[in-house]
């Protein structure tokens, strides 16, 4: 619990509840918040609803070997419906028959007061995933035949975990959810959080997050709604809640030592202050106004480039190249002689120089500042080393939730400065009417570089720490996402007119779990560039992630070439631009077919304004520099529009 003197000093604390409301309200005014609880959910019994009754009569013949009971008001109105239609006592005493298990100390409650000891007891945090813990350890699921009282909606996962352990699931509904009969206070709420009038916003359930976003829809303020939860503490009494909020894209910036409200108010009443001031502090360090404000039309602004992101005409396509300075070219290789690959990262001159030069031999019509997704890890606590032959490798790699813990989050960009000094320099030895796009790895790319110390085939470790530990998984992400906008603004700042976030490895996901991993904190980093800065959303390996990278947004989706350009184009939707999507190996071919290819992308899109012409991932090292030139040069000439 708190220490004694724990107090909010009197902080404005929005409370969503359901039954406990003046238990909430009592709490947060003995400790020293500014109590404004609303009841945004309540508990309707479906009496409409038979499959209670037939799981009562498959149980008193038998026919039923395990029974979940996940709340303590779905394990009363169940025997409340049942009694009904089959004697209490029968259908209790065949109840205490089979093995029966309960989420936690309120079905416990209501099971005992029935007279019926369970089999077993879940323990904290009472997750889907400690009841298939406890149940492994006990009991062996293969053809039982298990019935799960559902509360509200079902449990998608626990149903999946049940079945993959080969039981055979009935699932029984006692109640929905609804929205309170009157929904004042509830509304009361979001206008005081849209307004910016609450510093805290306590969530005792999972639906109260469902029915605040509804209402707000409903009162046009859920925009408004979700930058007040942005500037709050965003407090959650456990991790079913938690979840939910962040697959609704909300923060979460507290979790109490245990799922109670007593341990909920108490212990944020002790941090509250401390958590408010930083988040406070992160939020002025990424609201930046847009870059130039004393130069409206900077000779950059109408370059075809900034044209395409903005989805207006252009007298060609534009095209740059990932990795446009690199191994391929000789006055590459002849820095790189004298400095190794970090030092040559870490000298704004020399980042400069292979870059402009990059520019003017290949003739693009954007340049992208020389740098790599990983040093922003470094002040992060992450040992980062490049070693020759082999790649990045991290000495300290994250692996569980105490590593998490280590992960200091990027609140000052002090210790890169040499990055932001590096676009500051490239900007000035650049032409004027060529745009300087910076860049940063996405969250779920430097999430797996953190915690598998290097590549990956498989991505086992990571996928370990997402599936086992999601509450330290999220949180992992969510100090990546702020570190990566403060570092993107700050690029920005020194001069960057667009900024691409490079998403390589996430390809190894499926939709699902890209959704509920990772969409969230994209869209959170997105959300917080800079307002009038492009943003290019890149990834690589899964076209099936492609539509769900453009609801995570940017104004231009990057495309790998695993995927037709007029298809992926469809998929993302023209409301926004397409970058891409030549095979790099094309460039190893000759020239023809270099014109072959690139022309059926042109092709593809269709003279349509917002593509910008690129590979599908980096240049590779074995590229002759002729073929790219010869590239450059067929894109700008057979895309020349004509009027």
């Amino acid at each position: 619990m708190s220490s004694p003197s724990a107090s909010f000093n009197g902080l404005r604390v929005a409370s969503f509840e359901s039954r406990r409301a003046d238990d909430a309200q009592r709490l947060i005014e003995k400790f020293g918040g500014a109590a404004h609880v609303s009841p945004s959910m309540r508990e309707t019994p479906l009496e409409a609803d038979r499959s209670v009754i037939e799981f009562g009569h498959r149980l008193i013949t038998g026919q039923i070997d395990v029974v979940i009971l996940l709340t303590g008001v779905g394990a009363k109105e169940m025997v409340t419906r049942v009694e009904r239609h089959i004697d209490r006592q029968r259908f209790l005493h065949a109840l205490a028959d089979v093995n029966t298990v309960v989420r936690g100390p309120k079905p416990l409650a209501a099971l005992r007061e029935l007279g019926v000891s369970p089999t077993i007891v879940v323990p904290e945090p009472n997750t889907w995933r400690e009841i298939l813990a406890s149940l492994d350890a006990r009991l062996s699921l293969a053809n039982l035949t298990v019935a799960v009282q559902e509360y509200g909606v079902a449990n998608v996962s626990l149903v999946a975990g049940l079945e993959a352990r080969g039981a055979a699931v009935e699932s029984f509904k006692v109640y929905r959810w609804e929205l309170p009969d009157d929904l004042s206070p509830l509304r009361a709420n979001i206008e005081r959080i849209a307004a910016g009038e609450i510093d805290v916003a306590m969530f005792t359930a999972a639906q109260q997050a469902v029915h605040l976003l509804q209402v707000a829809r409903d009162m046009q303020l859920e925009a408004p709604l979700r930058d007040g939860l942005e500037r709050a503490v965003v407090a959650s009494i456990g991790p079913t809640t938690s979840e939910m909020l962040r697959a609704n894209a909300l923060p979460v910036d507290f979790e109490p030592s245990h799922p109670k409200l007593g341990h909920l108010v108490s212990e944020c009443a002790e941090r509250a202050a401390e958590l408010l001031n930083r988040k406070r502090r992160s939020a002025v360090a990424v609201e930046l106004p847009a870059p130039h404000p004393h130069d409206q039309t900077p000779p950059w602004h109408d370059s075809a480039f900034m044209r395409a992101c903005r989805l207006e005409p252009v007298p060609h396509t534009p095209v740059w190249l990932m990795r446009q300075a690199g191994r391929y070219m000789q006055e590459y290789r002849d820095v790189r002689a004298t400095t190794s690959f970090l030092q040559l990262c870490r000298n704004p001159q020399l980042c400069s120089e292979v870059m402009c030069t990059a520019v003017e031999k290949l003739g693009v019509d954007a340049a992208i500042i020389f740098s790599d997704l990983l040093p922003i890890l470094e002040p992060m606590g992450l040992e980062l080393e490049f070693s020759p032959g082999d790649g990045p490798h991290i000495h300290n790699p994250v692996r569980d939730a105490v590593d998490v813990d280590r992960i200091v989050e990027l609140e000052s960009t002090e210790a890169l400065h040499y990055v932001f000094e590096a676009v500051a320099q490239t900007r000035r030895d650049l032409p004027a009417h060529i745009p300087l796009i910076g860049f940063a790895g996405a969250p779920f790319t430097l999430a797996s570089y953190a915690v598998e110390g290097g590549g990956s085939r498989s991505y086992l470790h990571t996928k370990t720490l997402m599936y086992r530990q999601p509450a330290a998984w999220h949180e992992l992400m969510e100090r990546l996402s702020r570190s990566i906008v403060r570092y993107l603004n700050a690029q920005i700042a020194a001069g960057a007119q667009a900024v691409q976030l490079f998403d390589s490895w996430v390809g190894c996901l499926s939709p699902a779990d890209y959704r509920h991993y990772v969409l969230p904190h994209v869209r959170r980093t997105i959300e917080g560039v800079a307002a009038g800065t492009p943003v290019i959303h890149f990834a690589t390996g899964n076209p099936a992630l492609v539509p769900l990278m453009a609801e995570a947004g940017g104004q231009v989706i990057g495309l790998d070439w695993r995927m037709n350009l007029a298809e992926g184009w469809r998929a993302v939707g023209y409301d926004r631009g397409v970058q891409g999507n030549l095979d790099p190996a094309v460039l190893l071919a000759d020239q023809a077919t270099i014109h072959e290819q690139a022309g059926a992308i042109l092709t593809a899109a269709g003279n349509r304004p917002g593509h910008i012409f690129n590979l599908g991932h980096g240049v590779l090292p074995q590229t002759p520099v002729d073929n790219v030139r010869a590239l450059v040069d067929f894109v700008h000439e057979a895309s020349a529009r004509t009027s």
